[in-house]
């Protein structure tokens, strides 16, 4: 992953409540019921109009409770998984919790008083290697998602943000002074780096909502929340590439697509210049999404056939469809023959319930023709002809589809074996070399096991149980408030629908001892895989690995399988070995707290520092994890797992993919360095044995 520099931001200043007569108070139909006193409801923010505004200024302050998110209520203005709809917007699930963000305990302030903007100072965070163990040399550089050399943006005076506290019924206005680290410029004109790191904190943030709510019926605030504080790129409307959005990338929600500058209409599958923002005379589409809800035809790989649209409204009644907006856009790209990005559709192969939205690169409009729908009214429709020498994206899609469908792994080119573990895995590993068909060398000789063999050895950790949230645990069923699980964990589960909310200095998993089911929601890592994997042979790094299947940031992929041992029983020459002492170059990938208006000071550490080296050597045992390359921009981070079993304590290392990766992608993650060098006041040189052929822009050159 391209590295990311973690954002420590100004905590919120204040929530100074305003007074609503009792006259607005009874007309106002749209100011939302209280379900539940544990969740608020919350208006779209808006400008606050001259008279409200006076009302704040004179209106003595009152007790306000702390607001946690904004919830629009406002359906037709987002829906949680996007596109163009005629009916009911569907609710997305939100998922993210951590151990150290619970202080539900903490009283509501007597007084809301406006608070000066602080910056943090350094505390133990800086002196962590993010994603695994051994101290900084320095402070962290402030700044997530700011690529090197970028200058802080200027601060602008927040809107001031009309919501809706329920206890209460009155408007309250938030005054935070977020500062999102990217800077006007690159708001404008991003690059991957950006790119990478606005999917990641909103997909943090969306994480985190899902577990505190998962069972709630409401609306995605990730994209409305880190639209108006700042966390975006491509904001310039533009006719072909998007900087740092790459052919064949993928997108779990349309709202990732608008943060990033792919495609801009929140609701709507044409994006188009109106003729006086154009970079070309008249109208013009810049984008086209196929989301399935219209008869399009998107089978072929190199064309598809684009349904217009309008045609219907929300009621179900159907009328002609009309040369105007998105439909007179793609008409006049025929003649003016104007790049379109294309965005494909389809239902995830195991969750049919889940849209994802793969960039297929550049198109041209060849052709506009009206037709009679099915609805029997008349209908637009666009061909659109893939333009040549562009990476694949559908096609990769498509590909494996067909090896998943007919099961023709044995006639692909370059196959070797059917199955690398030999039946230990629950799904078979494939083994195939594409660089040199004729060559079926097999790995080197290894046992295939499905987890750490332990060798006898246990773990005294030494965890403090205070910070875990208890002391004396009783085992009870996970899904009890008062479980053991969620009490090690923070008093909230760790994984939401088997995706990790944050990266934490350990992990809570239930054991062989626990009394829950094997379905316990808290064990994932101990389960084993759950996607379709293949081992094959790369280019220059000796054998790789790769997923058939698309993967969400925070899905489980691995354990690091081997055997635990002891320094002294290490060997030189071991290629196979993962070290927790290493030294790991940080980056941030857990939510921030002011994202969903909470204090910068709640922020999850991910600071991993284990009191005792754990060594794994998959060189003689061990399972796909050690087909794993590094990499300096890694897309899989790895995690520490705690689990007991007939008293004993153990440490698994999971693995877990730290962004959405696209199938077939080779996967990778950081084996970090054996020591640091500094250069400079905030450079440092990352020193390794080896010689690191990753490839990545942010290279340093060396590893382990």
């Amino acid at each position: 992953m391209d590295k990311s520099i973690p954002i420590e931001a100004i905590p919120l200043a204040s929530f100074i409540p305003d007074l609503v007569d009792e006259h607005t108070r009874n007309s106002t139909s749209t100011i939302p019921t209280m379900v539940s006193s544990l969740h608020i409801n919350i208006m779209p923010s808006e400008d606050v109009d001259d008279e409200t505004y006076n009302t704040f200024a004179t209106s003595p302050p009152r007790m306000v409770s702390p607001l946690r998110t904004i919830w629009p209520t406002n359906k037709d203005w987002y829906d949680g998984d996007a596109g163009p709809s005629t009916g009911p917007f569907k609710r997305e699930p939100f998922d993210d919790v951590d151990d150290e963000m619970q202080h539900t305990s903490a009283p509501p302030p007597q007084m809301a008083i406006p608070l000066n903007s602080i910056r943090p100072t350094d505390d133990s965070n800086n002196n962590s290697y993010d994603a695994g163990v051994g101290p900084s040399t320095g402070p962290a550089k402030r700044g997530r998602g700011r690529p090197k050399g970028s200058k802080n943006s200027t601060s602008t005076k927040p809107k001031k943000t009309k919501v809706y506290d329920p206890n209460s019924l009155r408007v309250t206005t938030f005054l935070g002074n977020f500062d999102s680290e990217i800077t006007e410029a690159e708001k404008e004109n991003g690059n991957q780096e950006l790119v990478d790191s606005v999917m990641m904190r909103f997909d943090a943030v969306r994480r985190r909502l899902c577990q505190l709510n998962p069972d709630e019926d409401l609306l995605v605030t990730a994209n409305t929340n880190c639209t108006k504080f700042g966390v975006k790129t491509n904001t310039r409307r533009r006719i072909g590439p998007v900087p740092g959005v790459q052919v064949g990338d993928i997108f779990y929600f349309w709202g990732e697509m608008c943060l990033v500058g792919l495609h801009r209409q929140m609701v709507g599958g044409i994006d188009s210049f109106t003729a006086a923002e154009s970079a070309v005379e008249g109208h013009a589409a810049t984008s086209v999404v196929t989301a399935g809800l219209y008869d399009d035809e998107t089978d072929g790989l190199e064309s598809l056939i684009y349904c217009g649209q309008g045609g219907s409204d929300k009621s179900g009644r159907c009328f002609d469809q009309e040369l105007k907006g998105g439909n007179l856009a793609l008409k006049a790209s025929v003649s003016r023959g104007n790049d379109v990005r294309v965005v494909r559709g389809v239902l995830h192969p195991f969750d049919n319930n889940q849209k994802v939205y793969i960039y297929d690169g550049i198109y041209l409009v060849t052709e506009c023709w009206t037709v009679t729908g099915k609805s029997g009214f008349i209908e637009f429709r666009f061909k659109l002809v893939r333009k040549p020498n562009q990476p694949p994206g559908y096609a990769i899609w498509k590909l494996v589809e067909n090896l998943r469908e007919h099961d023709s792994i044995d006639s692909r080119p370059g196959f070797i074996l059917r199955d690398l573990s030999f039946g230990a895995e629950l799904l078979r590993v494939p083994l195939v070399n594409e660089v040199d068909e004729d060559d079926k060398t097999i790995p080197e000789d290894f046992d295939y096991i499905t987890s750490q063999c332990q060798s006898g050895m246990t773990l005294d950790l030494h965890v403090d149980r205070q910070l875990l949230g208890g002391q004396n645990f009783q085992h009870q069923s996970c899904i009890d408030q008062n479980s053991t699980c969620k009490q090690r964990n923070g008093g909230l589960l760790p994984y939401h629908n088997n995706i990790l909310v944050c990266r934490k200095p350990l992990i809570y998993e239930c054991g062989g001892s626990c009394p829950c089911p094997n379905d316990c929601p808290t064990r994932l890592v101990q389960t084993g895989l759950k996607l379709q994997l293949e081992v094959f042979k790369t280019r220059n790094c000796g054998w790789g690995l790769r997923s058939w299947d698309p993967i969400r940031a925070g899905t489980f992929i691995c354990e690091f399988a081997g055997v635990r041992k002891t320094k002294e029983e290490v060997e030189e020459d071991d290629d196979y070995l993962f070290d927790t002492s290493k030294i790991y170059p940080r980056f941030k990938w857990n939510y921030e707290p002011e994202l969903l208006l909470g204090d910068c000071w709640e922020q999850v550490s991910e600071f991993i520092n284990l009191p005792t080296q754990v060594l794994i050597s998959a060189k003689e045992k061990g399972n796909v994890g050690r087909f794993m390359n590094h990499s300096c921009s890694p897309n899989v981070f790895w995690q520490p797992i705690e689990y007991e079993n007939n008293g004993d304590t153990y440490v698994l290392i999971g693995l877990f993919a730290m962004k959405h990766i696209p199938p077939m992608t080779e996967l990778t993650y950081d084996y970090g360095v054996s020591r640091v060098e500094r250069t400079g006041e905030d450079e440092k040189v990352y020193i390794g044995k080896k010689i690191c052929l990753c490839g990545s822009v942010k290279c340093r050159g060396t590893f382990t």
